[in-house]
């Protein structure tokens, strides 16, 4: 979440006199994050985080919104989005699209354990569960098709070794058969910093806006590489344990997962290595704009071709 579009407190109260949340007492913008403009918004009813679309086509919003709808309706701690009076969630603000969603409370942990790991797989497994009756589909957004696009950009940005990285992977990827993978809503995207917690418990789950259909294995990939490891991208073995078991005991895994888990741990790291190399050497103007280390993934990349570790027994 950053800033590539400012929006004054004057145009907001303006704007949200179309809907029934009070009138604003305080806007502030969000620096985490890199894709959206986005803000806390606290009006005289409650506290909401407000969200332009800088990159995303309106017709793909849509599912989005209504797939956080969804979640909160099954009791997933998921920001609902907030419908305006003419009953939309999705409306115009400073020329793009724009919405509101209600703040769950709550912080991020940045250095969890294993408790906090077993929780979010618990939490990561409901939510695939979940997500199977959700009627919408679009596909994952940073799926196969623009990882493949998205490496052309970049490689040519890339010192040698890590060109000659690039294209090995990208070549073992494209050997890869997921088509009898179980595959439904993903969030695609479950960092720790976009998990809150309330004392011991998930306070909420947030940034829903990278989610599509996908392999439900490559979003367990994603999330343990992020919860999971240590600075260097080595996988800590404890975490690893509690996250997995807990997700496997809510839904278990099936055989084929089994047999791809290794080639789904090096997708997912190749996915954020790739978004982030993207926006360091080709970066977007921006008002407030975060901009994180590609190396980090390119490290965790590394570690998972050398090591994976075992799914639990089905």
């Amino acid at each position: 979440m950053s800033v590539f579009t400012p929006v004054s407190e004057a145009v907001l109260s303006q704007w949200l006199q179309n809907y029934a949340i009070g009138r604003l007492t305080e806007l502030k913008g969000i620096s985490a994050g890199v894709q959206n403009s986005n803000f806390f918004v606290t009006t005289t009813l409650g506290r909401y985080v407000l969200t332009l679309f800088e990159g995303i086509g309106r017709a793909e919003l849509p599912y989005y919104l209504h797939l956080m709808a969804h979640l909160a309706r099954h009791g997933l701690p998921v920001p609902a989005p907030i419908a305006n009076r003419d009953n939309e969630y999705l409306g115009t603000l400073e020329d793009k699209p724009a919405a509101l969603v209600v703040r769950l409370s709550g912080a991020s942990v940045m250095a969890p354990d294993d408790a906090h790991c077993m929780r979010v797989g618990a939490m990561l497994a409901g939510l695939h569960l979940a997500g199977q009756s959700y009627g919408r589909r679009q596909p994952n957004p940073r799926g196969q098709e623009w990882r493949q696009a998205t490496a052309l950009r970049v490689l040519p940005h890339l010192p040698a070794i890590e060109r000659e990285l690039l294209e090995r992977e990208m070549q073992y990827q494209a050997g890869i058969d997921t088509a009898l993978l179980p595959a439904g809503a993903i969030h695609a995207d479950l960092f720790r910093d976009n998990v809150l917690w309330d004392g011991g418990i998930i306070g909420g789950v947030i940034d829903f806006y990278f989610a599509g259909h996908d392999t439900l294995l490559f979003d367990v990939a994603v999330t343990l590489n992020d919860w999971c490891s240590h600075e260097d991208g080595a996988l800590d073995a404890v975490r690893c344990r509690a996250f997995l078991d807990a997700y496997h005991a809510e839904r278990p895994f099936t055989p084929h997962e089994r047999a791809c888990w290794p080639a789904m741990l090096r997708a997912a790291a190749l996915r954020f290595w790739l978004s982030r190399a993207e926006d360091f050497h080709l970066p977007r103007e921006g008002e407030m704009v975060l901009v994180k280390n590609p190396d980090e993934y390119r490290d965790i990349l590394r570690q998972r071709i050398a090591f994976a570790p075992s799914l639990p027994a089905v």
